[in-house]
């Protein structure tokens, strides 16, 4: 009977005051699989927007509102290197559009929120 009392009693304690376990470590892959992810988000909007025949100004206003829109609220947005950021989407511009005179200066309104 005792031993049984005793059990239980460890068991309740267990079970009471235990704590889930969380990561708080971010892996450097999972950050760049992200930036990744929203420069070709980015890229991909602002081609298919020139595609249209819309003007630059109007299809880089549009670009950035649609990828600040999808991105604004993740976890990982305080990680972003900004500058690796921009020079996968100059890559990307250049690779998938064949825009080799992007201003990367327009960049600088495209900040995510954490």
């Amino acid at each position: 009977m005792i031993k049984r009392s005793f059990i239980i009693l460890i068991s309740v304690f267990f079970l009471v005051f235990s704590n889930p376990v969380s990561s708080k470590e971010i892996s450097p892959n999972s950050i760049e699989k992200y930036i990744n992810k929203i420069s070709n988000k980015f890229s991909r909007t602002y081609c298919n927007t020139i595609q249209f025949g819309i003007s630059n100004d109007g299809a880089l206003s549009f670009a950035i509102g649609e990828t600040n829109k999808e991105f604004k609220k993740n976890k990982l947005n305080n990680f972003i290197d900004y500058a690796l950021l921009k020079n996968n989407i100059i890559n990307d511009l250049e690779n998938n559009c064949q825009l080799y005179d992007f201003p990367v200066a327009s960049l600088d309104k495209l900040k995510f929120d954490s």
